[in-house]
């Protein structure tokens, strides 16, 4: 069956709604559907899409493309509504660059079925749902009716009332009370006294927490820039701006802009005037401040809320239930999940970002409670009128008091989000879910009594299908996919082996099997872990729930109870029962898989200790071997042979704690007396950014040395504080760190931040070749890359291929002789497998280029929007199709070894 993937979108939450599109194309099970991906881009074009854009890390770094971006003197990214009022012939030269475009009307020569991954206005409304249904294709989800009360949070209150539903207490402001400034006091001090302290304000038809504030205290002026935030309308005030440096209101500008966080692009002025470009406001602003006598300028969003919802607030443990459907159309609903989260809004960053916010399941509270909760979301989701399934988000008081606000008819798709992590729950992984969502909507169409013969003979073919699958599941390569860890980098580790496990999950070839590693250097704790533990919300979340089996503890009673309720549907869709986890031994390893990719970041893992176990037990594994890997994770190291190879580096240095202890004055000293600030400091052994920091000032270099040198766990504040740590920043402490001086574009034409992937194979006479990939500029926001641009969906911009030039053919060359380089320090290390190496370029007037190594990644981040798959996707590789060429890279290197 072909499944047209429908991703992007108009909405504020198009970049999740891209990720959460990838998860879906990544995981559709290929035994079963031929997956067509189909970006709805913001002017609401269908572009049947190139299949490589969709590895790209945010819709801006590939659409608009940038031969059709303006120049930006100030790098402001934008969308494709920045580009003003284009005529139909602009747009398509557009989408050309990017695919195909897809009139609704050929949709049925395409595909057979609609997957929905959009979300907001357009995407859950009805809107598609109707344009669907107009030509006659069967879709995802809930039908027309319950998706437009499911986008609309004021008639949702009204439903919720008539139902009998506790809701909070609630009040509208409309955008036309708010513009008369002289009652917006008095509405306050109205509202105040009617719902009480803290308000929250909601923008009634956004999802992801979008135009969310809450206004805990007696404060007009958070008051109004909520309302405004929930408006999308902004009020920059002339004093305030003029004193920012043009730094700070570049800062500003990006901020305001953004989609999620600020108001967005375009604007509309006072007087009427439409401004579609950020360069353009940036412009207009300075030149009214300075020129007129203007004290404010408003900005306002061309797509504004007509209405704001203010509720009172309620205090309780917040939780979020998946609804699905049995295969009779009863609602069950899954675990819900409690939502821990560091600050009052279960925010953007919050929800799509690993380790930021903790999601337990099932909530911890009684279990007649969790039972009072299932029961209320199983009538909200019939009394809706809800299909397929639903998220239901709510509060429970300490009384018991159920509140449920906010229904979806569409969930976050990303590997992450509650969608897969309640599913695992019945023993479902993501491809089995996703079988699963295609399959009972069908069932939900063919209900309407529409194409009643079409969706009949497709649901036929479906169950056929399943069945031939279910029978032929143990003809697979067994691969054991080792995640975890004990370093700063677990959780990133565990997003790594998430992803490896769910493209193998859903091929032809390959039956993963999820392994936890725990423990120390000392000894290392192996468990298989089912998909349930698998999906919980980071690694000290999967470890914690190990311990409770370990320890004598059984599965929650209604974890029990809904498996009972779901049998039908996790034996349709998975052939067995969940299990609980299992220790097991490197001798025990052997016995369940054919090969091992491990998925681990930083120690163990890229140091070689666990590649010495496997390969005594001759258990294939991917990465480089023993050697080599005890060389890269070691960035002094890898810098001292690379130097001595007479390959560029930056000037480098070992800073130790006995030496601090010893004398600190004399360990600062020694250290200013070889570097100017600001100079690089950061972890000789971990990777992901960690603790990676510029060192600006000798306050700065005693905070950093405190903290890596630290006898506690806990950070000293004052020190965190100093280096802007950021909310739930990891900070390793270690015996050394490693100094670098800051690597500047020293006289250089162009000086880019690059980061290049890399292929190995036997060649036939048993030598190892290298293929070197496209490198990806990297754009820091900040200081250098953080966590969140390398792994948070939406967040920072990878350029795929490097704009080394802007003559093609120049770029090309400059390219070739980066790719020489890093193939060259791929040698000198032995590397095998894959690997990532990260370096600054120098391009000097004669074109003569210079590639300072930063360091190598002998294991690197395999996250679903890690730039390593935009630069295979230029190759013609898709991810899994990488994973398949480092299995069998691994696979052929112990059989070559087994031979010897």
């Amino acid at each position: 069956m072909k499944v047209g993937i429908i991703f992007g979108g108009p909405s504020r939450e198009r970049e999740i709604s891209f990720a959460g599109g990838r998860t879906v194309y990544d995981n559709l099970d290929k035994s079963l559907f031929e997956a067509v991906p189909v970006f709805v881009d913001s002017l609401g074009n269908f572009i049947l899409l190139d299949w490589q854009y969709i590895y790209k890390g945010t819709i801006r770094d590939f659409y608009p493309p940038v031969e059709a971006l303006p120049e930006s003197e100030h790098g402001l990214q934008i969308y494709l509504e920045s580009l003003g009022e284009l005529s139909l012939e602009e747009q398509d030269r557009i989408i050309a660059r990017a695919g195909k475009r897809l009139e609704p009307n050929q949709f049925r020569e395409h595909f057979d079925f609609a997957f929905l991954a959009l979300h907001g206005p357009y995407g859950e409304d009805g809107s598609i749902q109707g344009l669907l249904e107009w030509y006659h294709i069967p879709y995802s989800g809930s039908g027309i009716l319950p998706s437009a009360i499911g986008i609309d949070k004021v008639a949702q209150k009204a439903l919720l009332k008539q139902h009998g539903f506790p809701t909070p207490d609630y009040s509208i402001i409309s955008y036309a009370a708010w513009q008369d400034k002289q009652q917006r006091r008095q509405l306050f001090d109205t509202l105040v006294a009617k719902l009480g302290l803290p308000l929250v304000l909601k923008a009634p038809h956004q999802g992801s927490s979008i135009g969310v504030s809450i206004v805990k205290e007696h404060d007009f002026a958070a008051f109004e820039a909520g309302v405004d935030r929930s408006f999308f309308t902004k009020t920059i005030y002339k004093a305030q701006w003029q004193v920012m440096g043009e730094e700070q209101q570049v800062m500003s500008m990006k901020q305001l802009v953004d989609i999620r966080e600020g108001i967005g692009m375009p604007v509309v002025l006072e007087e009427g005037t439409i401004l579609y470009h950020p360069e353009d406001l940036l412009r207009h602003i300075n030149h009214t401040f300075a020129n007129n006598a203007a004290e404010t300028i408003t900005l306002t969003n061309v797509e504004h809320e007509q209405q704001i919802l203010v509720e009172a607030f309620i205090q309780g443990k917040e939780f979020s239930c998946i609804v699905v459907q049995d295969e009779q159309g009863a609602p069950i609903a899954l675990p819900p999940t409690e939502i821990v989260k560091g600050s009052e809004v279960f925010d953007y960053r919050s929800k799509y970002l690993p380790g930021l916010s903790r999601k337990i399941t099932p909530i911890n509270l009684p279990t007649e409670q969790l039972q009072n909760i299932r029961q209320a979301c199983n009538r909200l989701f019939e009394n809706f009128g809800f299909n397929v399934y639903a998220r239901l988000d709510g509060f429970i008081t300490n009384s018991g008091e159920i509140f449920l606000n906010d229904p979806n008819t569409t969930s976050g798709m990303l590997p992450s989000s509650f969608f897969f992590h309640q599913a695992a729950e019945i023993g479902l992984n993501p491809s089995q879910f996703l079988t699963y969502i295609i399959r009972t909507s069908l069932a939900e169409r063919l209900k309407t009594g529409k194409d009643t013969i079409r969706l009949s003979s497709l649901l036929a073919q479906l169950d056929k299908a399943i069945k031939e699958e279910q029978a032929h599941r143990h003809d697979k390569t067994r691969v054991g996919v080792i995640m975890g860890g004990y370093s700063s980098e677990r959780h990133i580790s565990v997003e790594s082996g998430r992803n490896i496990y769910e493209k193998l999950s859903s091929s032809t070839a390959y039956e993963p099997l999820p392994i936890f590693l725990t423990g120390s250097n000392e000894e290392h704790r192996l468990y298989t872990i089912p998909v349930n533990i698998m999906l919980k919300d980071n690694a000290d979340d999967i470890k914690e729930k190990i311990q409770h089996f370990e320890q004598g503890g059984k599965a929650h009673p209604v974890l029990a109870q809904i498996m009972k309720e779901a049998e039908g549907i996790t034996r349709k869709y998975t052939g067995r029962n969940l299990q609980e986890p299992q220790r097991i031994t490197y001798p025990m390893l052997k016995n369940l898989v054919d090969a091992v990719f491990i998925a681990l970041h930083g120690r163990p893992g890229e140091d070689g200790a666990l590649q010495t176990e496997l390969e005594k037990l001759y258990i294939p594994y991917n990465g480089s071997g023993i050697r080599s890997s005890q060389i890269t994770i070691n960035k002094y190291e890898t810098n001292e042979i690379l130097a001595r190879h007479g390959v560029p580096v930056a000037k480098h240095a070992m800073a130790y704690k006995e030496d601090w202890l010893q004398d600190k004055e004399a360990f600062f000293q020694s250290i200013e007396a070889e570097f100017a600030y600001p100079f690089i400091a950061k972890p000789a052994d971990d990777g992901c950014s960690s603790a990676v920091k510029k060192i600006k000032s000798r306050t700065e270099l005693e905070a950093f040395t405190t903290l890596m040198f630290r006898d506690m766990e806990e950070l000293d504040t004052a020190c965190a504080r100093t280096l802007s740590l950021g909310f739930k920043e990891e900070f390793p402490n270690k015996a050394g760190y490693l100094v670098e001086s800051l690597i500047t574009k020293n006289g250089a034409r162009h000086f880019l931040e690059i980061t290049g992937g890399l292929l190995t194979r036997y060649s036939p006479d048993g030598t190892v070749s290298y293929e070197v990939f496209e490198a990806s500029e990297a754009l820091a926001e900040g200081e250098v890359l953080s966590l969140e641009e390398k792994f948070l969906a939406g967040e920072g911009q990878n350029i795929t291929p490097a704009r080394y030039a802007a003559d093609p053919e120049r770029r090309q060359r400059i390219s070739d002789k980066v790719k020489e380089d890093l193939k060259r320090v791929a040698r000198i290390l032995n590397i095998e497998g894959y690997a990532r190496i990260d370096a600054f370029v120098r391009i000097y007037e004669n074109d003569e280029v210079e590639t300072i190594i930063i360091e190598v990644n002998s294991l690197p981040g395999m996250t679903p929007a890690t730039c390593i798959f935009h630069q295979t996707a230029i190759n013609g590789y898709k991810p899994y199709d990488f994973i398949d060429r480092i299995l069998k890279y691994g696979i052929e290197r112990t059989k070559m070894k087994a031979e010897i």
